[in-house]
């Protein structure tokens, strides 16, 4: 019997290794650690507490994008309008300010903008069957239209009464010094993680992606699930943009501009599977924090910034070939 259970424990403990072993989020946090140990060594102002506190602020935008799209990607949808989403909603933010209204209906409206913007993707996609490539890329042109007609297509910088509310809320560091836009990405990222791994909503976004014919056979029910991952996606931009709009203290219709491909990368670099059934929360961080981390990389190393675009895309692709040289071993 206690031969038996020593080769169970042992079994355990390797089955536990294989898994983290096997795991992209993992090797994607390796790299981002050794990354930023290379850049500490070969810079002189990687690792200064300034540089650090632009960092972990800079990729929280497109970290807590990246918390909602993760559960898109999971039912095997995409979001192409997060961006403009983003800009519509920091536009309403900040003209709803500028009129003299306060800081609580101003963050309202933006909320429910992204809410209106997410509903509409999913019922056109789930009640309607429109592909999400198509809807979202529509919403992508349609809502940065609405942000240059609401702003007539100028920058907002003064926000009414509560003007220097919204650029503490954005850009303050209320707690220990940690920039405030950091603290609501963990916020949001413990709460995504929780609803994933610990609720039924969570396993049946799993199961759509994962099979959506058979989750419908077992009842799941697919349209409503698929609707409110629209509507999270949605809200995620909304609240990157308030956030964002406090941060930088204007608003221009550019805010937001190609963010939805980074932060597809973000969550296909974390671990997210574009056919669907696989992706975490805290994937969707350190993917997050790899692009940011190359981004603030190439000015330190005196690269010059076009070549970003090729080294996030090459990410991707390395990412994606990770995850088929698991899935072939695995059918092994």
């Amino acid at each position: 019997m206690a031969i038996t259970l020593d080769r169970a424990i042992e079994h355990k403990q390797r089955g536990w290794l294989a898994s983290i072993l096997g795991s992209q989020t993992f090797w994607v946090l390796v790299a981002v650690i050794l990354a930023c140990i290379f850049l500490s060594v070969t810079t002189d102002s990687f690792a200064t507490p300034k540089n650090l506190y632009n960092i972990t602020r800079n990729f929280t935008f497109v970290a807590i994008i990246a918390l909602g799209m993760t559960l898109v990607i999971i039912t095997g949808g995409i979001d192409l309008s997060v961006g403009s989403v983003l800009c519509l909603c920091s536009m309403v933010l900040a003209v709803v300010m500028n009129a003299g209204y306060s800081i609580e209906v101003g963050i309202a409206a933006s909320i429910g903008t992204a809410l209106v913007i997410g509903a509409f993707n999913g019922a056109m996609i789930a009640y309607l069957g429109f592909p999400p490539f198509v809807i979202t890329l529509g919403m992508l042109s349609i809502a940065r239209s609405l942000a240059m007609v609401a702003s007539n297509n100028t920058v907002v910088f003064q926000f009414g009464p509560d003007h220097d509310t919204l650029l503490a809320i954005g850009g303050g560091a209320w707690f220990f010094g940690i920039a405030n836009p950091v603290l609501y990405m963990i916020v949001l990222a413990l709460l995504t993680g929780f609803v994933l791994r610990w609720t039924r909503f969570g396993r049946y976004v799993f199961a759509i992606g994962g099979n959506e014919h058979a989750a419908t056979l077992t009842g799941v029910p697919v349209r409503r699930i698929k609707l409110a991952v629209y509507m999270i996606s949605a809200l995620a931009a909304g609240i990157a943009g308030i956030i964002q709009t406090g941060w930088l203290g204007a608003v221009t219709t550019n805010i937001g501009a190609g963010m939805e491909l980074q932060v597809i990368a973000a969550a296909v670099i974390g671990g997210a599977n574009l056919a669907g059934g696989v992706g975490t929360a805290s994937g969707a961080l350190i993917g997050a924090a790899l692009i940011e981390v190359i981004r603030n990389s190439l000015g330190l190393l005196g690269i010059n910034a076009f070549w970003q675009g090729t080294f996030i895309g090459g990410a991707i692709v390395f990412a994606v070939l990770f995850d088929r040289i698991r899935n072939f071993r695995q059918s092994e």
